[in-house]
């Protein structure tokens, strides 16, 4: 076995190849690490090593996951596991059936080693509403990984598995990507089937990959894309190959800059990375182009509106009848709402309630049927932004990682969501990739959004920038 263990998806399948190493043996230095570190960085809330080393015995090194360990978030289902959703409410619920894209990458030879941390029911952006515990960023564990497939991207930080998938509703793998210094992509809303993922906001929750580099993804994606009959919202297309793609060059692509993002108050290392990605387009062949999107500031309250009034229809499933915690009360009515007060933490249920006023009567017209008509305003508009530009750069979050407990405020740590939500307003592709450090050593993270099913071009020009900001192809 090689002294040094391969750090991307890529390495580590050239490895299993030339018979450098064996999965088995790559999953017993990943089970080191698990055991040494994840004490402190929290990101997993049930490991399943044994198994996994049984799944890495049996992989086929030709596969194309060829026994690569990739961490699973703990509201996407693995038949026989626990999925929790981070909640107390389904503390000790087993999964009956797998989802269809942890199907898919275990029949590509991936091993899970373990379901990872998540705010609760994917609601948050820090991890901190775990109802278990928090997940702690590896870079400085005194800082959030984000959210909300924060114990995703901290367990591929921190080197815990080669790849995860997490759920992203209004950035959840994008913003943590960023905080973690990791590669997070949403795809087209309708790529990847969303079957077995426990729903948040059904008409903009994704499943997408966490990769320490965008190859990585684009491997992972050329698994994970395919049309499903188990899901309505799947969308049959044309197969691509991700990873085949992939271009060297940004030869006359149109990069466009957001107008109205520009005035925002954005941490100033994040401003010069922006300049940096800048100038690396135009070193590679790309224009940049000034391009508006009048209401993308609209995006955030019209998501607040949407969002929780989704989320109160699909919690509504949680009674403490049919599965999960029960608690007893006098009378049925009692026991729905013993059972919800006891199983919920706090940002669920303030979401709940929002979602039930803003459905309720007298009230759906003035909040959720306005909020609806701006978020087609909004996707109308960067549909016309995206034939004028063919990727659209934004900073993935306003400021780096922030300390566990200092943002206390729930609106404050809305805002943190500001560029990440227009993209599942719209159900375009949108990838956050790493681009630099800031003075604190922090991982800073850049984004692209691209038109809706342009995934493997917009994976390909994220790339290029990628590698030009110090990544590796």
């Amino acid at each position: 076995m090689s002294s040094e263990l391969p750090r991307t998806l890529k390495q580590y399948r050239h490895a299993v190849r030339a018979h450098e190493l064996s999965a088995e043996e790559y999953l017993d230095e990943t089970r080191q690490l698990i055991e040494r570190g994840d004490p402190q960085v929290k990101a997993f809330l049930h490991l399943r090593l044994d198994a996994a080393r049984s799944d890495a015995q049996a992989a086929d090194p030709s596969s194309p996951l060829a026994g690569a360990p990739i961490a699973v978030k703990d509201n996407i289902m693995m038949a026989g596991e626990r999925c929790t959703c981070g909640s107390r409410i389904l503390e000790h619920y087993v999964a009956p059936y797998s989802a269809t894209a942890v199907r898919s990458l275990l029949a590509a030879g991936a091993v899970v080693p373990g379901k990872t941390n998540l705010d609760e029911f994917a609601m948050g952006s820090s991890t901190e509403n775990s109802a278990f515990f928090p997940t702690h960023n590896p870079t400085d564990l005194t800082r959030v990984p984000g959210g909300s497939s924060g114990g995703s991207t901290a367990a591929v930080a921190a080197g815990f598995a080669l790849g995860a998938i997490g759920s992203d509703t209004g950035g959840s793998v994008r913003q943590p990507a960023a905080f973690c210094g990791v590669v997070g992509f949403k795809p087209t809303y309708g790529l990847v089937s969303r079957y077995g993922l426990v729903a948040f906001g059904s008409s903009l929750d994704c499943i997408g990959p966490i990769a320490r580099s965008v190859r990585d993804a684009a491997i992972m994606m050329n698994v994970m894309a395919a049309h499903d009959p188990k899901d309505a919202t799947s969308v049959k297309r044309p197969h691509v190959d991700f990873e085949a793609a992939l271009q060297p060059t940004l030869a006359g692509k149109r990069v466009g800059i957001i107008r109205e993002l520009q005035g925002l108050d954005v941490q100033p290392e994040i401003a010069a990375a922006m300049e940096t990605a800048r100038k690396a387009a135009v070193k590679s062949g790309a224009s940049i182009v000034d391009v508006r999107v009048p209401h993308i500031l609209s995006a955030l309250p019209a998501y607040y509106i949407i969002a929780p009034a989704e989320c109160s229809a699909n919690l509504g499933r949680f009674d403490g009848v049919r599965y999960g915690l029960h608690v007893d009360g006098r009378d049925m009515t009692e026991t729905y709402s013993r059972t919800r007060n006891a199983g919920f933490g706090t940002e669920v249920k303030r979401r709940i309630l929002i979602g039930a006023f803003v459905l309720s009567a007298g009230y759906y017209d003035a909040y959720y049927k306005k909020a609806s008509s701006v978020r087609q305003l909004i996707t109308d508009e960067l549909d016309a932004a995206l034939q004028s530009a063919d990727v659209l750069l934004t900073p993935t979050t306003p400021t780096t990682a922030f300390r566990l407990g200092a943002v206390t405020d729930a609106l404050e740590m809305y805002k943190a969501d500001v560029f990440t939500i227009p993209a599942n307003l719209a159900g375009v592709p949108a990838i956050s990739f790493p681009a630099g450090k800031d003075a604190a050593g922090l991982p800073i993270g850049l984004q692209l959004m691209g038109p809706r099913w342009s995934d493997a071009e917009l994976l390909s020009s994220a790339n290029v920038f990628f590698t030009a900001l110090g990544g590796e192809s």
